[in-house]
Order: structure tokens, then C-alpha cells, then sequence
């Protein structure tokens, strides 16, 4: 079997561009693949474009040499495009080899060991940013079944923030706990905003709150910054969807301060290393809760990766709170029932792409998430 080529679709979704990939063969047996990168739709699929001579005329199942050649033989260094653009091909791989042996990918990655995983809600919370809305829209998510759900009530503040701000920050987060219990996992989001000392002095001031964890509270480009607020902080800081290699993983993962890590299958560069990634975490005890920001196809390869990972904590997911159109692009989303998401036994992802449905909704330059922006929490992009 070889790879004839590769077609991209771009799906606009109005907070995040989706990039979408459909791999060919010879033999009539094509995969589905994706590598979403919010600000960089058209730039990503340039990228798997340029690669095409790395991939093309390939075995489909060869995935450890194709990755190679899309990594090693290019030399120079992409950073996070360049590994989406990769990881859209590798997941496709997969996806091929597990229709031609209709195995799910997962039973290719070593089987599976969970019954089911427990997922976290995010993008809930689209609306005003004050601790009403917060409080009822996280009211409907437990009621909805979820038992972990995740936010970030800190507005377009960088780097430091007013005592007003703070407030406000704090206040927001003590409505949601009340609003949910003590029994759900609240998760809280920094998306890289802050230096380290207002990072540790926000851990300690949400550490009455029991949060399960403080997520990306400084940019992940210095490890050191992030080791030292994790190693000052009495909330379990998480982090790792930023990083683009298993040696940054190395990296960040030999302080042994940080014990939750997220890597992001299309930072990644794709499953193979993801899988690796997760390995690596379980050799220093850690959990790995992996980062899905996008939709329907991020999740069908979510739950390939987390099936088979005896080191799994969490799956993040915004299916249910992302446009009401999703569901149709693909034939079998997943579905959150009682707060967990099950595994399908179709061969590989066990999903399909409507591209008819992918068409009606194209890509718009706006579609991104201005998380430093006054009301970014409304999800509803850039238009002017």
C-alpha cells in the first residue's frame, strides 16, 4: 500500500479554524486526520503540503520512518506548526492501518486497559465574565453529568493583575465551587498569563478552593519559571500542551516538580509520540491529562490515546459546548454520558468526516481565540 496524497480541509469554527486532513492510498483506503493550531489554520496547511514529498509514495504503515522523514529530514526546526502538520499526517496513518486490519488504533498501541475515562468540560462558560454566570452555567454542567470542569476567570490580564482584577479573578472561582460542590474536580486555567510571583501568590489565594489543579499559570518557553511557581505553589500546577517534543517533555519532566502533564497529540507531531510522552510521565509517577481544545476528530484521537495509557487522569473536552453543528461533521462522536466518555470499537479512529458538512463552514482569518482581549470569553473570535 502507498500514500497518493493528502487533502486538507479548513473548518471554520468561529473561536478556532480546524485543519482537517484526508490521506490517500493506492488501494482505496484513506484516514482521517487533524492539526488544528489556533492562529495558524492556513499556515498549517501549507506545512502539510510542503511536506508531501516526505509522505508521499510511503507505506501508510511504516508510521516511525514517515515521522522521521517529516521531522528529521527537513532539519530545521518548525516548532508547533510543524508538528501539527505532522501529526495530521501520522494520525491518518493510523487511521489507514486500522481500517485495513479493522482494529481500532488503540489495540495497535498495545489495547486497551480502561473501561471508560472520565472527562472534564471546558468552553462552558462562554458569556459575562462576573461569578453569576459563571455559577449557573457551571450549575448545568454537573447536571449534565460531568464530575471535572475547568476555567479561566482571569480575563485579558498579563502578567500581573490590579487588586480589582484579583478580586473579581477569585471571586468568580469561589462562586463556581459553591455552585458545584466539593465533590467536583475544579480545574483553573492561567493560559501562560502571568510572571511568577503573582502565579504563586494566585496559587495560594485559590488554595482554599481545593482546586485539582492550576494549569499554565507562566509560559511554558522557560522551564525554570514554571518548576519554580510549581515548586512554591500548594496547588498542583499542570502543564505540557505547549510543548512540541518528547525532549522538552524530558526536559521539564527530570526537576520532578510537575506531576500532571497535557501533552497535545498535535503538538505532539501524533499519536506514536504521545503515547511515548505518556510514558515517559508514568516513569516519574505522574498523570497525564491530555489537552483537546478543537472537536470531534481531537477527541475520536484523544480517546486512541487514553484507552491504552494505565497512567491517564482526564480527558478534557469542548464537544457538547462548541457550535451546534459539530456533531454532524463527523459520523460518530463521542458522546459524554454520566461524565465519561466510552471507547468505540470501529476500526481505526472509528470516525468519518462529512466533507459536505466541513464545506458549508469555511475559514474565516478571525476564527481565533483573542485570550488577551476584553471579553474573549464569548468564544465568538475576531470580526470586524
Amino acid at each position: 500500500m502507498r500514500i497518493t496524497g493528502a487533502d486538507c480541509y479548513v473548518v471554520g469554527n468561529p473561536w478556532k479554524n480546524w485543519v482537517f486532513v484526508r490521506v490517500e492510498t493506492d488501494e482505496g483506503i484513506y484516514g482521517i486526520g487533524e492539526g488544528t493550531l489556533n492562529g495558524f489554520a492556513r499556515t498549517t496547511e501549507a506545512c502539510i503540503r510542503e511536506l508531501a514529498p516526505f509522505y508521499i509514495g510511503m507505506d501508510p504503515f511504516q508510521i516511525e520512518i514517515i515521522v522521521q522523514k517529516m521531522v528529521r529530514d527537513v532539519y530545521s526546526e518548525g516548532g508547533q506548526i510543524h508538528r501539527n502538520a505532522v501529526a495530521a499526517i501520522e494520525v491518518a496513518c493510523w487511521d489507514i492501518v486500522g481500517k485495513a486490519l479493522k482494529q481500532p488504533i488503540y489495540n495497535l498501541l498495545g489495547g486497551r486497559c480502561h473501561e471508560r475515562v472520565r472527562a472534564y468540560a471546558n468552553g462552558w462558560y462562554r458569556g459575562p465574565r462576573d461569578p453569576e454566570s459563571f455559577a449557573a452555567k457551571a450549575k448545568e454542567v454537573v447536571a449534565r453529568g460531568y464530575t471535572a470542569l475547568k476555567l479561566d476567570p482571569f480575563g485579558a490580564n498579563y502578567r500581573m493583575m490590579t487588586p480589582a482584577e484579583e478580586a473579581l479573578s477569585l471571586d468568580i472561582c469561589a462562586a463556581v465551587r459553591e455552585a458545584v460542590g466539593p465533590e467536583v474536580d475544579l480545574l483553573i486555567e492561567g493560559h501562560c498569563r502571568f510572571n511568577v510571583s503573582t502565579a504563586v501568590k494566585v496559587a495560594r489565594l485559590l488554595e482554599p478552593l481545593r482546586p485539582t489543579w492550576f494549569e499554565e499559570p507562566v509560559p511554558h518557553l522557560e522551564i525554570d519559571a514554571i518548576v519554580e511557581v510549581a515548586r512554591r505553589s500548594p496547588v498542583p500546577i499542570a502543564t505540557g500542551e505547549s510543548l512540541a517534543s518528547p525532549q522538552q517533555f524530558a526536559e521539564l519532566l527530570s526537576r520532578d516538580a510537575i506531576h500532571i502533564l497535557q501533552p497535545e497529540i498535535m503538538n505532539c507531531g501524533g499519536l506514536l509520540t504521545a503515547k511515548k510522552v505518556c510514558a515517559m510521565v508514568d516513569a516519574h509517577y505522574g498523570v497525564v491529562a491530555p489537552h483537546n481544545a478543537q472537536g470531534p476528530v481531537s477527541t475520536a484521537i484523544c480517546l486512541q490515546l487514553a484507552a491504552g495509557t494505565p497512567n491517564f487522569f482526564l480527558q478534557e473536552i469542548f464537544d457538547e459546548f462548541n457550535v451546534d453543528w459539530e456533531s454532524r461533521i463527523v459520523d460518530h462522536p463521542a458522546q459524554v454520558v454520566e461524565g465519561y466518555l466510552s471507547f468505540s470499537e470501529r476500526p481505526g479512529l472509528g470516525i468519518d468526516l462529512d466533507l459536505e458538512e466541513c464545506k458549508r463552514h469555511p475559514y474565516h482569518q478571525g476564527n481565533y481565540i483573542p485570550l488577551f482581549l476584553p471579553g474573549w470569553e464569548r468564544r465568538e473570535g475576531v470580526r470586524e
